[in-house]
């Protein structure tokens, strides 16, 4: 197959595009830096020519409501359109678990507009929901933490680890078309300080972590549910946070 998997030099694409590429396909990794933008158009129709399945993983540059939701619905519009124009067969694009239940939060508002766009358009499509990924802890404790202390509420947390995310998005990426939505996330539903205040400890970081239930993330209000999958039918990776921070952090 020739697969194009926009976003395909950040974490997650890169990993897929590896993967993919071991399994005998042709893979292009394509970004701005590449001479492909899904914003632009630059680029797109001729990378998309000839292309079996395009992946989407791209990200925003900017968090800020107005500039989130543009970004997602223009280079949403534009890839579809391409795919339209040069006969793609499969669209699978990444996305975050539980995004409609934060309304509060304008990047999961531009989420679901970007889910809408793809659901109306004729291209058979998978849409993969997955939860924070474990690389991503770190900014969460530097985002919600005041002088040396780190506020979160115990909301369920159930991060995945960006290697099993790839893993399976490759899967998907190859197998037919959903036309609909599948969750992924990590093995385990954690309350969201602890996992916080375990990555604190296993990095030797002294701040402290202090429950608080009205403390939000990222600005937005979260209830008990709010970050776990809300289906029976979740894709787990199998890495255990424990077991990723004790690989990965520094030994004393």
């Amino acid at each position: 197959m020739k697969i194009v998997i926009l976003g395909g030099t950040g974490l997650i694409g890169s990993k897929v595009v590896n993967l993919l590429r071991a399994g005998g396909h042709e893979v292009v990794a394509a970004s701005p830096s590449k001479g492909i933008n899904s914003i632009t158009g630059e680029g797109l129709t001729e990378a998309l020519t000839g292309a079996h399945v395009v992946v989407d993983v791209t990200n925003s540059p900017s968090f800020e409501d107005k500039a989130v939701l543009e970004f997602f619905e223009t280079s949403t519009r534009n890839v579809l359109a391409a795919e339209v124009k040069t006969g793609v067969g499969h669209h699978v694009a990444l996305s975050i678990v539980g995004s409609e239940r934060l309304p509060a939060s304008g990047y999961l508002r531009a989420k679901v507009a970007q889910e809408k766009l793809i659901k109306a358009s004729p291209i058979p499509y998978t849409i993969v929901r997955a939860t924070q990924f474990f690389e991503f802890v770190g900014r969460i404790a530097d985002e919600a933490t005041s002088e040396q202390t780190v506020h979160l509420p115990s909301v369920l947390f159930q991060p995945v680890f960006s290697e099993d995310l790839a893993a399976n998005l490759a899967k998907i990426v190859v197998a037919k078309p959903l036309n609909g939505t599948i969750e992924l996330a990590g093995p385990d539903a954690l309350p969201f300080d602890e996992v916080v205040r375990q990555y604190l400890v296993a990095h030797h970081d002294p701040r402290t972590v202090v429950t608080d239930e009205q403390a939000h993330y990222f600005g937005t209000p979260l209830e008990k549910h709010s970050l776990i999958p809300g289906g029976k039918n979740a894709l787990l990776g199998s890495c255990h946070f424990a077991d990723w921070l004790n690989r990965t952090t520094p030994q004393r």
